[in-house]
């Protein structure tokens, strides 16, 4: 089985409810209508009923079973701005002004990941990841013990093994504290996905000392911190990319250690060489990119492509599920 029909299959076990609050989206729409045909989530739209409802009933789509919600006329729009504000009230934030932000779409939507009513979000068909971060940061906030928001690209190769390839999209030049979070975020992300123990493999041009540079003396202090903040985690670095996923390499290479060779979870120096690392196993490997998935945040909000389509958005959510139920596990 194929890892995102694996997903959508975990989803479908354990149906939580998702916001999508991008609801005047045709796109939008059509993911929703899927997502509850297919059981995979219970969808939430938001934006005002009158536009939903033409822009449903112009696209042939059918409003059975969807929930949608105004945020400006919800019930439920005052206690998320009462909650907002106290969250926000170091940046001097009012009720008022709270209240205002309430209207919006992406922090209405993050406050109802935040206070329960959604297990999760799918947003940015029609937003920037700027905005769509800036909402889920201020409104939901870090996990614990996380110091920045981070994303993984599962790489499916063409054999069926399944990496994870981190920070490939979000965090430019992460230092040693972000990118210990980083791995750390990656593993759990990785577990959530595959089911598979997650084996990190911090990357570097050099392997166990082979090259003297402050380059490599972050990677190296990234791994210890790491190291320290999930102690039961397999972590090793700095280790060349073979040495990491090449058996004989890796015996070679970093002898005695138990993540050469064998990592599942590859974790970049810096977002150029991760960019470029994830494209290059895409293209040249014909490996299947899946992501990017947004880590770290303290609840699942997910950023998507603006020029996704309805199905990039339902495989989204499935992800976006998926975690969901891995923390209420956790929790």
């Amino acid at each position: 089985m194929d890892p995102i029909t694996r997903i959508v299959e975990q989803a479908k076990g354990d149906k939580q409810t998702i916001v999508l609050p991008e609801g005047n989206d045709p796109r939008t729409w059509q993911a929703a209508r899927k997502l509850a045909d297919e059981g995979i989530a219970i969808p939430i739209l938001l934006g005002t009923p009158e536009e939903i409802d033409s822009g449903l009933k112009q696209s042939g789509v059918s409003d059975e079973g969807l929930t949608v919600i105004h945020p400006a006329t919800s019930p439920r729009r005052q206690a998320y701005a009462e909650e907002f504000a106290k969250v926000r009230v170091h940046k001097g934030m009012t009720f008022d002004q709270a209240m205002e932000v309430m209207t919006d779409v992406l922090f209405y939507g993050a406050m109802m990941v935040r206070m329960g009513d959604a297990t999760g979000g799918v947003t940015g068909a029609a937003h920037t990841t700027g905005d769509v971060m800036r909402a889920a940061i201020q409104a939901i906030g870090m996990a614990p013990g996380i110091k920045i928001v981070s994303s993984t690209f599962l790489m499916v190769m063409p054999d069926g093994k399944v990496y994870t390839f981190a920070d490939c999209a979000i965090v430019p030049e992460p230092d040693a504290e972000q990118l210990a979070s980083i791995a750390v975020a990656s593993a759990a992300t990785h577990k959530a996905l595959t089911g598979e123990e997650p084996v990190v493999g911090m990357l570097s041009f050099s392997t166990r000392g082979s090259a003297n540079h402050p380059l490599v003396d972050k990677v190296v202090e990234a791994t210890k911190l790491a190291a320290a903040q999930a102690p039961a985690l397999k972590i090793d670095g700095e280790l060349q990319l073979d040495a990491a996923i090449v058996e004989s390499v890796g015996k070679k290479k970093a002898p005695g250690s138990s993540v050469a060779g064998m990592a599942n979870v590859l974790v970049f120096p810096d977002l150029q060489s991760g960019n470029i690392g994830y494209k290059l196993t895409q293209r040249l490997a014909k490996a299947e990119a899946i992501g990017p998935v947004v880590q770290g945040l303290a609840k699942p909000f997910y950023d998507l492509s603006r020029g996704c389509s309805a199905e990039d958005i339902v495989k989204t959510t499935a992800i976006c599920a998926v975690v969901a139920q891995s923390l209420k596990e956790v929790g």
